[in-house]
């Protein structure tokens, strides 16, 4: 009677093969999870950016109420969200610049306010230390860690 199993060695030979695909497949897998992420962050700062520079000139055509001494970019990235009346409409009906405000896809926690995980830079605010003022010029990633391309995300 002949045994129909499998041996000791033709099971260490599948195992290790198994092993082999394994360790190819997931670094693999980690990168294109990572690009995927890179290019959501991509597609949220070109999305808020660009919902600044709307706002921004929307005051340059005197669409939005402003004070003599202000730089015409929004307090806060709320304030895109929540919109603002625009003067020149007779019903004084607002002007929104978003929807809402994404999450930082490279943010550590996804339980904090999405407005929380941007870092923000004021017009008033250099340009190699950005940091937070009265207004909200531009928008960057608070993530520390280095993307495909070599550069930190905070600088993207």
């Amino acid at each position: 009677m002949k045994s129909r199993g499998f041996t000791l060695i033709e099971m260490l030979v599948t195992v290790s093969l198994v092993a082999i695909l394994a360790s190819v497949i997931v670094p693999i897998t980690q990168m294109s999870i990572q690009r995927v992420k890179e290019q959501e962050l991509k597609r949220d700062l070109r999305e808020i950016r660009s919902a600044i520079d709307a706002y921004k000139e929307a005051g340059d055509n005197g669409r939005i109420y402003r004070t003599a001494d202000s730089t015409a970019y929004p307090e806060s990235l709320q304030t895109l969200v929540n919109g603002v009346v625009d003067v020149k409409d007779p019903k004084g009906r607002k002007i929104y610049f978003m929807r809402r405000i994404p999450i930082d896809p490279m943010a550590e926690s996804s339980t904090v306010s999405p407005e929380l995980t941007w870092g923000l830079r004021a017009y008033r605010s250099e340009p190699d230390n950005p940091q937070a003022g009265d207004d909200v010029y531009d928008v960057h990633s608070l993530s520390g860690r280095l993307g495909l391309n070599g550069r930190p995300y905070k600088e993207w």
